[in-house]
């Protein structure tokens, strides 16, 4: 059949497409074949009728040939016209499957073996179709708009695979609107939504703002692949660390566990498989400028970092750092630390609105009770997941009014 594309364009689109969208160059021309196929088939088939068509890179030119998929006498029920795949023809066990027999696409073994000796069940015969002098402006409107919905499809197809292979990486982008609470971000290829509730509180962003965000979740929705990001995540504090500690990237430093209130105060577990490396220290960096570009990173956010240790009690003392503990006993059977510390250290170790306290109890999972030297318990927190009594020393009864509370 005659060219009815501009060969230079389209080979020229072809190899864009590959070079700006990475959508492979076999991608689109088998979408080219399928596009004219349809166009084909709309124009000229039959119902029931299989069509495949070849398209020559090189000349343009176009074949169209009708497939007939060759069935037992024993698989079909000879009325009708019901399609049938020929993987449902050749999966199937004769016994197991009845196909409504359609001429169209569909020859029966003795039939075909007329044709091709040793054709068996499920094979496919091709038959040349006539090229059509007319097959013109309407048909090649619609092979170009199929061309399209395919280069869409295989687009979509590249971008899944590019971000997916990102999803739990920290990637880039623009901002584009803040629109109730949403932050949209345009990553070039796809569009990123980082929720309010994934926001750090404090921050605040405008049109054209250089963002950085940890990609948590890849998704296809209807309107093309939606990135969704967090700035709040543990997990892009971890990355971060990462990302400027050169003993996390090769293993010897390994991040044990966070606990984190996103743009005010985190808690950072470490430890070291190295005995020569100090895993705090490495953190840190000299003259703090590791952690100090992390801190900037999220605004301010203050990090301590502490060493991990398999020994509950000894954890919970470092967690619980810059405060000094006396004792500490363990209840396991309510899974329960009672810390006793001196009247000058509670402050330290409840923390500003029971934030240290909340935060030691995130990073170790037990239940934290903090005690005065004198016996007076000062404050409790309560964690299995964010949960912590606010400390008031002023005003018991609201301590025990919010323990109740967290309890529930």
């Amino acid at each position: 059949m005659e060219n009815i594309f501009d060969l230079k364009v389209i080979n020229a689109v072809v190899a864009q497409l590959e070079e700006e969208r990475g959508i492979p160059k076999e991608k689109t021309w088998e979408a080219i074949s399928m596009a004219m196929a349809t166009a084909y088939k709309k124009e000229y088939g039959k119902k029931g009728q299989i069509v495949r068509a070849s398209f020559d890179q090189n000349t343009g030119a176009t074949e169209f040939w009708q497939v007939k998929i060759v069935v037992d006498r024993n698989q079909v029920i000879m009325d009708g016209d019901e399609d049938a795949t020929h993987e449902d023809i050749k999966d199937a066990a004769v016994e197991d499957i009845k196909i409504r027999f359609n001429p169209e696409q569909h020859m029966l073994i003795e039939d075909a073996r007329r044709i091709k000796k040793d054709a068996v069940i499920g094979d496919e015969l091709v038959f040349p179709l006539e090229a059509k002098a007319d097959f013109g402006r309407i048909a090649a409107q619609t092979a170009k708009q199929i061309i399209i919905q395919k280069i869409r499809e295989a687009e979509k197809v590249s971008v899944m695979s590019e971000y997916g292979q990102k999803e739990g990486e920290i990637v880039a982008g623009t901002v584009e609107r803040v629109e109730r609470g949403m932050v949209h971000i345009d990553m070039g290829r796809a569009v990123g939504l980082i929720p309010y509730e994934e926001q750090i509180p404090s921050e605040r962003w405008k049109t054209g703002d250089r963002i950085r965000a940890y990609l948590y979740a890849v998704e296809e929705t209807p309107r093309g692949i939606v990135l969704k990001l967090s700035r709040s995540h543990p997990k892009f504090l971890a990355k971060l660390f990462e990302t400027e500690t050169p003993e996390i990237a090769n293993g010897v430093v390994e991040i044990k566990a966070i606990a984190r209130e996103a743009g005010s105060r985190s808690k950072i577990a470490v430890i070291s498989h190295d005995s020569h490396i100090d895993p705090i220290g490495s953190m840190v960096g000299q003259r703090g400028v590791r952690v100090s570009t992390v801190t900037s990173e999220l605004s301010g956010e203050k990090i301590d970092i502490v060493e991990w240790n398999e020994d509950p009690a000894l954890f919970i003392e470092e967690a619980l750092s810059p405060a000094e503990v006396i004792s500490l006993e363990l209840d396991e059977a309510e899974h329960r630390a009672i810390v006793t510390v001196t009247e000058d250290e509670q402050s330290l170790a409840i923390g500003k609105g029971g934030q240290n306290v909340r935060l030691a109890a995130k990073l170790t999972g037990w239940k934290i009770d903090i005690k005065s030297s004198g016996g007076a318990e000062v404050a409790e927190a309560n964690v299995g997941a964010d949960e912590a009594i606010e400390d008031t020393k002023e005003v018991k009864e609201e301590i025990k009014k919010v323990t109740k509370e967290i309890e529930k």
